[in-house]
C-alpha cells in the first residue's frame, strides 16, 4: 500500500513558476514509476509527466515539454514537478500517482494516487 500526498499548489501570473511535491508512504517507492496529471475543470484527466523507478527515463506530454521538469529523491520518498513558464491554460488539480514496475501515460495503469493539488494561473 502506497499513500501519497501532494503539496505545492496555489495561485501564479502567467509566466511564473511553482514547483509541486508528492511525498509517498511505504519502504518500495524505489520500485514505483511516478506520473503526474492534471484535471481542469469540465476535461478528462490527462498525463503531464513521467518518470521510471530508477529516474533514470522521463517523458512529458507535448503541451509542458520544455517549461515543466520531473524528478525524485528515493532517499525521501518524494517525486517533484518544476513548472516555468505557467500559461493560463495549466489551471488544473495536479495529481500524482504511482504503480509498480515500468513507467506508463495511461492514468488507469496507475494504482495509487493523490489527493491532488491545485494549480491556478492568471493571465
Amino acid at each position: 500500500q502506497v499513500q501519497l500526498v501532494e503539496s505545492g499548489g496555489g495561485l501564479v501570473q502567467a509566466g511564473g513558476s511553482l514547483r509541486l511535491s508528492c511525498v509517498a508512504s511505504g519502504r518500495t517507492f524505489s520500485s514505483y514509476a511516478m506520473g503526474w496529471f492534471r484535471q481542469a475543470p469540465g476535461k478528462e484527466r490527462e498525463f503531464v509527466a513521467v518518470i521510471s523507478w530508477s529516474g533514470g527515463y522521463t517523458t512529458y506530454a507535448d503541451s509542458v515539454k520544455g517549461r515543466f521538469t520531473i524528478s525524485r529523491d528515493n532517499a525521501k520518498n518524494t517525486v517533484y514537478l518544476q513548472m516555468n513558464s505557467l500559461k493560463p491554460e495549466d489551471t488544473a488539480v495536479y495529481y500524482c500517482a504511482a504503480r509498480a514496475g515500468l513507467w506508463a501515460l495511461e492514468s488507469y495503469k496507475y494504482t495509487y494516487w493523490g489527493q491532488g493539488t491545485q494549480v491556478t494561473v492568471s493571465s
